[in-house]
């Protein structure tokens, strides 16, 4: 396989360093030429949109729910011929390089339409993330939540337990969001009512992350990944992801599971309960009397979160729980053993498959085209719920996450399910497309060795095909 080079180097690492020193502003400039990820680029502006569509497929899922566009079996499904001269022409735009998959199935049955090279494994990017989401919610199931405690270690100290949350909210839990749905406030107050009963009002409080184990950092993580705040330190609890400020792309805690003690440690403090110390790390004796705990949201909404906004952290944190669930270690290496695993006993062929991270970050992670389209067929069969959510939760075009800015005219508008991937040199697209006759598809574009420019060319490429595909009537009289 064609040696690829580092994405970290020129554009990307002058990015992230302008994004760390003008705040947002600069990251928006280098999104703007598409040399980190984000929505924007210098393409014209488009006109205002039409009405939005109302159908089905293009509606919010009511929340909790699992719901998929109606569909008509007797619909034809398109001609393969036709599809497969419009994956060839993409594939072999100059725009795309020399390394380009594309798998096109007919959803309702798995029938390969298009195969250009669909079997040879190449960088997915964050298309990965599909793979982790498909494995946390089968193997935990989508209703699970993550909990995150405080125990009594002994008397006058107490330890905060990290169960895999990494999006506490550092005041009182929104039921509503899935970032911020758990709060360490109410976890305090929680405690200083088991304290009040008990006539304590001075403790000591350390900090068991050991739920997660292994290396913080990817090998294949880049300084500039950290400080451009594209992942924090891997623990098993973290404030609102570890950012250090409100914004898509800050700077990360260094330590997020020590900043989320010293956090809970204030609110203590303001609740009259005096915190002796500084907090340590520790481990939680078996056993120990809980005095409180709060729930993360579902992991279907924690998988969702993690599809819609490409969020790096909290699908490493997915991985590690995937991992626990299956009885591996929760590093780094377990959570991708965990992923690979889930992915093979749901009978995929994972033939090929490496994955270096699981958030598709880190260089020296495979997946064919192919078995990105499998997974999402799988994951679309509602006889089996369990991972219906990687098949309804990806971005919509024109509306949701990172395909808000995209494919917003029609006739792909609304009707597009899709998980972007974007690296220096890499540019991915998988997910579903109904087509204007009505018949569901589902596709994945790999291009691992696009040519110097940024994203915009091969996204226009891949945005091109799938309109194509959304538009097809193909043979059809």
């Amino acid at each position: 396989m064609a040696a690829r080079t580092s994405r970290r180097s020129g554009p990307v690492a002058a990015a992230a360093a302008v994004a760390l020193v003008l705040g947002a502003g600069g990251y928006l400039v280098a999104d703007a030429h598409d040399v980190v990820p984000g929505f924007l680029t210098l393409e014209p502006v488009p006109p205002p949109p039409s009405p939005f569509p109302v159908a089905p497929a293009a509606q919010e899922p009511p929340p909790l729910e699992i719901v998929l566009p109606p569909v008509d079996v007797d619909v034809p499904v398109p001609d393969a011929q036709e599809l497969t001269a419009l994956a060839r022409a993409a594939a072999d735009h100059e725009w795309m390089g020399d390394s380009v998959g594309i798998v096109v199935a007919d959803q309702l049955t798995g029938e390969v339409l298009v195969d250009v090279d669909g079997d040879r494994p190449r960088t997915p990017a964050s298309t990965a993330k599909m793979a982790t989401g498909f494995a946390a919610v089968r193997a935990l199931g989508p209703d699970a939540r993550l909990a995150t405690t405080v125990v009594q270690a002994g008397s006058g100290r107490l330890v905060l337990v990290g169960g895999g949350d990494v999006m506490l909210a550092q005041g009182a839990g929104d039921p509503t969001a899935v970032n911020g749905h758990a709060g360490l406030a109410d976890l305090a107050d929680q405690v200083v009512l088991r304290l009040e009963l008990a006539g304590v009002d001075e403790v000591a409080l350390d900090v068991d992350d050991t739920f997660f184990t292994g290396p913080r950092l990817a090998p294949g993580w880049a300084d500039t990944d950290l400080s451009g705040g594209f992942v924090a330190p891997v623990t098993a609890l973290m404030v609102n992801i570890a950012k250090t400020r409100e914004e898509p792309y800050p700077p990360r805690h260094r330590d997020p599971s020590l900043h989320a003690a010293q956090v809970l440690a204030a609110a203590l403090e303001e609740r009259g309960v005096t915190v002796t110390g500084a907090p340590t790390r520790t481990e939680a004796p078996e056993g120990a009397t809980v005095l409180g705990m709060v729930e993360s949201a579902t992991l279907r909404d924690v998988v969702a979160y993690s599809l819609q906004t490409s969020d790096n952290t909290v699908s490493e944190a997915l991985g590690r729980v995937t991992a626990h669930a299956r009885g591996l270690p929760t590093s780094f290496q377990g959570a991708t053993r965990a992923v690979i695993a889930e992915m093979t006993d749901a009978g995929l062929d994972t033939t090929g498959a490496v994955l270096a991270d699981c958030s598709g970050l880190a260089d020296g992670s495979w997946l064919p085209a192919r078995l990105l389209v499998d997974l999402v067929v799988l994951s679309a069969d509602p006889t089996d719920t369990a991972t219906l959510p990687v098949a309804v939760d990806m971005p919509v075009a024109g509306w949701q996450g990172t395909l808000a800015e995209r494919l917003t005219s029609t006739p792909a508008r609304g009707l597009v399910r899709a998980k972007t991937g974007s690296l220096r040199g890499v540019t991915s697209l998988s997910g579903t497309v109904v087509t204007v006759e009505g018949r569901p598809l589902v596709f994945a574009v790999l291009a691992d060795q696009t040519p110097p420019g940024g994203q915009l060319g091969p996204r226009r490429v891949i945005d091109t095909f799938v309109q194509q595909l959304a538009g097809c009537g193909c043979g059809l009289p």
